[in-house]
């Protein structure tokens, strides 16, 4: 049996969104798979959404919560990833769709020693309402179809759309943290424990995943990128509130600096025991 891996989708708020990337999970050709909602704090309505998708999504899926305090994407991802059971982690956001064959790109890309880094295409405001309105599966388009969009300017472009097979061009970027993003990124656990996860003294919008895959470059693991194979695709939104971003611009350059390798709020950091999950509303627990 092919080894599990593990999704991990972060959310806040917007269980629109969150549906249709449930479901673009739940059509996925490769089943070895679980599903972890690393939720920031989103009120009932998200909490109400994954109880009706744990019947239907035909995978475990877990719900992980904390209370809202900001944007703690670095603090939510490490609480899934301890609640995850995969040797290996893929990281989703909670606003991109996965094509049908997006756990089977990343189970063929994975590597002991690297990791891989997706890439995405973005859809325009009145594309991402229609699909979201009307339901669309538009991860289950074909080339034709994403041309014709791309003609519209329904989206900004065609690369994550195709598949293309790069082989060994892919280990062109070894050492390059610059353009990757955990909107769409592969990483071994045991390369995770290594760095002890992201660093939740990465508070806000911004950096927070560069400081990851700095610091896993710094632990001797390479970048391998996904281009061609992974790609996601990214409904709009509103622009995120970056008014922390100078600071956590500032904390980026000293880790590149320092060559730390470990973050200084991990998974380690963690209160013992408490995985932020509300006790009577959102357990951790799964459904097949």
């Amino acid at each position: 049996m092919k080894a599990l891996i593990s999704i991990v989708v972060t959310t806040f708020d917007r269980e629109d969104a969150l549906d249709a990337v449930l479901r673009s999970l739940s059509g996925q050709r490769d089943r070895q798979f679980e599903v972890v909602v690393a939720d920031d704090g989103s009120g009932p309505a998200t909490a109400a959404l994954i109880e009706q998708w744990k019947p239907r999504i035909g995978v475990s899926l877990i719900h992980i919560h904390h209370e809202h305090r900001g944007f703690r994407a670095a603090e939510i991802r490490n609480r899934a990833i301890r609640a995850s059971r995969g040797a290996y982690c893929v990281f989703l956001d909670g606003d991109c769709l996965a094509r049908p064959d997006f756990v089977a790109r990343h189970r063929a890309l994975a590597e002991p020693g690297w990791f891989v880094t997706g890439n995405r295409a973005l859809l325009t405001q009145e594309l991402t309402e229609a699909v979201l309105r009307q339901r669309l599966d538009a991860e289950r388009w074909g080339t034709t179809d994403w041309i014709a969009q791309r003609f519209k300017g329904g989206l900004n472009r065609m690369a994550p759309v195709l598949r293309l097979p790069f082989g060994p061009l892919r280990k062109l970027r070894p050492r390059t943290w610059r353009g990757a993003r955990s909107c769409n990124l592969a990483v071994w656990r045991s390369d995770i424990d290594r760095v002890d996860g992201f660093d939740a003294d990465f508070s806000g919008w911004g950096r927070e995943d560069s400081d990851l895959l700095v610091r896993l470059l710094h632990a001797g693991v390479r970048r391998k990128d996904g281009v061609g194979a992974t790609g996601v695709l990214h409904l709009w939104h509103p622009e995120a509130d970056r008014s922390r971003l100078p600071d956590n611009e500032e904390r980026l350059v000293r880790v590149i600096e320092s060559g730390r390798v470990r973050a200084e709020r991990g998974i380690s950091a963690l209160d013992a025991g408490s995985d932020g999950v509300d006790s009577d509303r959102n357990r951790v627990t799964g459904a097949c």
